[in-house]
């Protein structure tokens, strides 16, 4: 069944919000806990748990849309490719934010949306062939300003997070390219 292709981006967002709301409930105390914090050994975790957490309820929103969209972009053209192409994006990019961000607390799933995103760029373009080339021009067609936040100048938003996630999403690409 076709729905089955989309079952785990389900289940993610679903995850997201039962960690928002308990976060919210909790005064966002799992942020502290479990958040990404730069060279620290008690922050190592965050690199896991980091695209869970969100510091708002409208930061959490505005992951979900695009976590949405790109993720289902990424179940429809290359379903095979979504764990292993995450993983490496979750662990490469968090480990670049945990060596070289920013002393403050990084949460969200941003890095995880910029990963898939360079991903799903990277692949459109090494594999030359019509169906990831296309996902990748709806990419860059509905997503293409995001390139504007790997650059540092928003307050409170991890753009090290956005940078290392894209960086490894194009590793990732690079890595399982012809592999779907």
């Amino acid at each position: 069944m076709i729905l089955e292709r989309f079952l785990w981006l389900a289940i993610l967002l679903a995850i997201i919000w039962a960690v928002e709301v308990v976060n919210l409930i909790s005064g966002y105390a799992l942020n502290g806990l479990f958040g990404l914090l730069p060279r620290s050994l008690g922050g190592l975790d965050g690199i896991l748990f980091m695209p869970f957490l969100h510091g708002s309820l409208s930061h959490a929103v505005g992951n979900s849309v695009p976590l949405l969209i790109l993720g289902g972009l990424l179940a429809a053209t290359a379903q095979r490719l979504v764990l292993p192409a995450s993983v490496i994006i979750v662990a490469l990019g968090g480990f670049g934010v945990w060596l070289f961000g920013s002393t403050a607390l990084h949460v969200g799933a941003s890095g995880l949306i910029f990963g898939w995103f360079g991903f799903l760029l990277t692949r459109g373009v090494i594999e030359k062939q019509l169906v990831p080339l296309l996902a990748a021009t709806g990419v860059a067609f509905l997503y293409g300003t995001m390139l504007w936040g790997l650059l540092p100048g928003q307050p409170g938003v991890s753009w090290e997070a956005h940078l290392f996630g894209a960086a490894a999403g194009v590793f990732a690409g690079y890595a399982l390219r012809n592999k779907a």
